[in-house]
């Protein structure tokens, strides 16, 4: 930990440079949010495939359109205080080239970011809270909450310069957008 903020005396600020030094694990994830360490374990199965179904129809639809390209929890570094692991995100082709780093790191918003809940009131903060607000001061243009366990999808969408909730949607109901032209998926099909 490598900073301390002045206005809270015992708290640790994390960074990027912190991550390194943390143990290699597949079955820990971690993230930093405004200096905030957070940290997950493997997830559910039914986390695991709703975020696979997710990717394979982004990935599908993009082939079909080359609009652009879906990825599978890629690093995303916005800052050396805000970097995250998003479970599925898409990105615009025409700026995938801009926004990758040597290190093969997203260092700007994806057009599209999606988590997936994970059971517990600290990971529905983050992903609620803490990424909702990081997201949308960064520019994602659009941010789907999949709530496998519930079999829904809040759907945000950025209005008035930050993201806001459209709708959720459950089973019976399509999922579109219009960052996504053409692309149309009934939400059961992503459980």
């Amino acid at each position: 930990m490598t900073q301390t903020t002045s206005n809270q005396p015992n708290y640790q600020r994390w960074t990027s440079a912190d991550l390194e030094l943390l143990p290699d694990s597949e079955w820990k994830r971690y993230e930093i949010v405004a200096g905030e360490l957070l940290m997950t374990r493997a997830p559910h199965l039914g986390h695991q495939d709703a975020i696979g179904r997710i990717y394979a129809r982004l990935l599908f639809w993009s082939e079909e359109t080359q609009l652009g390209q879906p990825f599978l929890a890629p690093g995303v570094v916005f800052s050396d205080v805000d970097d995250v692991i998003p479970d599925v995100v898409w990105i615009k082709q025409e700026r995938l080239a801009a926004i990758v780093d040597e290190a093969g790191h997203l260092t700007a918003a994806p057009d599209l970011a999606v988590e997936v809940l994970s059971p517990g009131w600290q990971n529905e903060r983050r992903d609620r809270e803490l990424k909702l607000r990081l997201y949308s001061l960064k520019g994602v243009l659009e941010y789907w909450i999949v709530n496998w366990q519930l079999r829904e999808i809040e759907v945000y969408r950025r209005e008035s310069g930050q993201l806001q909730l459209i709708g959720t949607l459950r089973s019976e109901d399509y999922l579109t957008s219009p960052l996504l032209p053409g692309f149309r998926c009934q939400v059961a099909h992503c459980f």
